[in-house]
């Protein structure tokens, strides 16, 4: 059994424990730094996170202060019945947070990337029709359509808003981009272990949820004798695309005319498009 001292001090520290999360999450919206850990579409919920946690831990700490019963609740559930054991369940919950307010916000960069691997290639193969950009695959219509977009330009940008579609399509339609010229923006990743021969990926990370999902998405790029970057530079890569074969896959590789050192977006992150095709026309025009 618990008594009602030890009740009120564990209903005490839960309210501290919201509001501290209530805190964070407000810390991080005036830093505009949700970004780093979230979805847009997910943030603006997040946002709003603050305001019920903070009724929550209000709520808490009223029974705590005000409340007559001598158990936690009516369901069975025990208090942890000494200090190691409390520690360690509220530990759980601080560690992160104390992490949280301790290390700066900054995006995925190389060593997550290192751990997941870069994807280079995608699972889909080209089938279909014999016809240049013609599929009698549905979940591959998308990607014949924004290839007969890109393949109309005479410079190929990869536009951020639809990254992996774009990589998707060029991949999907390698042999009649062969030759082509294009345009990316990235992180500049390179793999510990010289996999790649000295040449680097240059490569954005495809959030679907949160950054525990993030996926990194890359192009391999052969710089030639051009001036050494280090690992994590964001750059802008211009040359043509060639096709070679890395980890006994025919993979897509930029021989690059150009590489260029830029700044860190503010949203260094991509994610999916709902219609990359249309995506693709509000971005040509704006771009025009």
């Amino acid at each position: 059994m618990n008594n009602s001292a030890s009740i009120q001090r564990h209903y005490l520290f839960r309210a501290a424990v919201l509001l501290a999360f209530a805190v964070y999450i407000e810390h991080l919206a005036r830093r505009d730094a949700l970004h780093y850990y979230v979805t847009p579409g997910l943030a603006f919920w997040v946002r709003l996170c603050p305001v019920p946690l903070a009724f929550m831990a209000l709520g808490l700490a009223v029974q705590a202060i005000f409340g007559r019963e001598s158990a936690g609740c009516d369901c069975g559930h025990q208090l942890p019945r000494s200090k190691a054991r409390s520690a360690a369940v509220y530990g759980a919950f601080l560690f992160p947070l104390l992490l949280g307010f301790a290390l700066p916000d900054r995006a995925l960069g190389s060593v997550a990337a290192a751990s997941k691997g870069v994807v280079l290639t995608f699972a889909s193969e080209r089938n279909g029709d014999a016809a240049r950009f013609r599929t009698s695959d549905p979940f591959a219509a998308e990607f014949a359509a924004l290839a007969r977009k890109l393949y109309a330009q005479p410079v190929i940008p990869v536009y951020p808003q639809i990254f992996s579609e774009t990589l998707g399509a060029l991949d999907q339609y390698k042999q009649d981009f062969k030759g082509r010229e294009v345009v990316v923006s990235g992180f500049l990743y390179r793999e510990n272990n010289h996999d790649l021969g000295g040449r680097f990926a240059v490569s954005r990370f495809l959030v679907q949820c949160c950054t525990a999902d993030a996926t990194p998405l890359g192009i391999l790029v052969n710089a030639g004798q051009q001036k050494s970057l280090p690992a994590d530079t964001w750059i802008k890569v211009r040359g043509k695309l060639q096709i070679v074969v890395y980890k006994s896959k025919e993979t897509l590789q930029i021989d690059a005319e150009s590489v260029t050192p830029l700044k860190q977006p503010s949203t260094p992150y991509v994610y999916t498009s709902p219609d990359s095709v249309e995506a693709w026309n509000e971005l040509q025009s704006a771009a025009q």
